[in-house]
């Protein structure tokens, strides 16, 4: 009976490695929902419509994005966790991602073990900027003035556990000073209380802060990620004013359910891979303030590991929590 049953496990392996080329060959052959765990109209529904079109293309069988929000993401997410492993049910996703999992108890899904990553599409620069009534003009300025005005300062965001948030308990550790997060419903509130003074200090992301910081409403103070946006050049980041290891930004990829196969993973990884290395696509996300992310496997894992355990510690610090 032994003999008999390495035999068909054998035989069934050899049949799968005969047909996995065939499998990849054939993908897609029907739609391909992209799932975006958001209401449409924001960023991450943008970018998605964006790849959604150009893996279109590229692959001459629809890719449509499906808006599933709810529970800061955590609705769609699960959906595609427990959806088919067949690859026609994708994920194109934002940090929260790595960043639910700290801060909601009782999580749907498991964003380590149930998901298999393709690329990262895109990283978004988020900019730190004070209000005009603050009477500082760069990093040095604003931090002297939060350590001489203790509980004084306070910093807006777009709700607890977004990345603006998330960028100014950063900020409050590693400058160690103690600034107020006063969290909105949403951005605009936020900027609005920036350019009347109502708060002190704002982390958001480049493209819906640059019309303001343009038009002289806000004063922009640094670029929080390792680079600096050719939009904003001219403007340092704040590890190049001195907070070594400072690092914030947004970002958008898409993943899958663990279980698909190999194959199509692959196969996904290449279109995605194609589609970044576009012209058009470089321009689209130019265009929104974001530069193109890596549809390579260990890259992308390795950015996944450091944006987990960066704001497991972020969020530990701060003490924030979702209901």
């Amino acid at each position: 009976m032994s003999c008999m049953y390495r035999f068909f496990t054998a035989a069934l392996f050899s049949l799968a490695a005969l047909f996995a080329p065939a499998l990849a060959q054939e993908f897609p052959d029907r739609p391909v929902r992209l799932v975006v765990p958001f209401l449409a109209g924001g960023t991450v529904d943008s970018t998605g419509r964006i790849l959604a079109q150009k893996l279109s293309e590229q692959t001459g069988q629809q890719f449509i994005v499906e808006n599933r929000g709810g529970a800061g993401g955590n609705i769609g997410s699960e959906a595609v966790a427990k959806s088919n492993p067949d690859g026609y049910t994708l994920l194109h996703t934002a940090p929260t991602l790595v960043v639910n999992q700290f801060l909601y108890n009782n999580m749907p899904y498991d964003a380590d073990k149930d998901f298999a990553p393709i690329g990262l599409f895109a990283v978004t620069p988020v900019v730190l900027m004070v209000s005009n009534d603050l009477p500082v003009k760069n990093l040095d300025e604003l931090i002297a003035y939060a350590k001489a005005n203790p509980g004084k300062v306070s910093f807006g965001s777009a709700g607890v556990g977004t990345i603006p948030h998330l960028a100014g308990e950063l900020f409050k550790s590693l400058a160690k000073v103690e600034i107020v997060h006063v969290p909105y419903k949403g951005t605009s509130a936020a900027m609005n209380d920036l350019v009347g003074g109502h708060i002190q200090v704002l982390f958001d992301l480049l493209p819906s802060s640059l019309p303001q910081i343009k038009s002289g409403r806000v004063r922009a103070i640094a670029n929080a990620g390792t680079k600096r946006p050719a939009v904003l050049a001219d403007l340092p980041t704040l590890a190049e004013q001195g907070l070594k290891g400072y690092d914030a930004a947004s970002w958008v990829a898409v993943v899958a359910p663990v279980k698909t196969p190999a194959p199509i993973l692959k196969k996904l990884r290449t279109e995605m891979g194609a589609a970044l290395k576009s012209p058009d696509i470089v321009k689209r996300l130019s265009d929104l303030g974001s530069m193109p992310g890596t549809a390579d496997e260990a890259d992308f894992r390795k950015f996944l590991k450091t944006e987990t355990d960066k704001w497991a510690e972020v969020i530990k610090a701060s003490g924030a929590k979702q209901k």
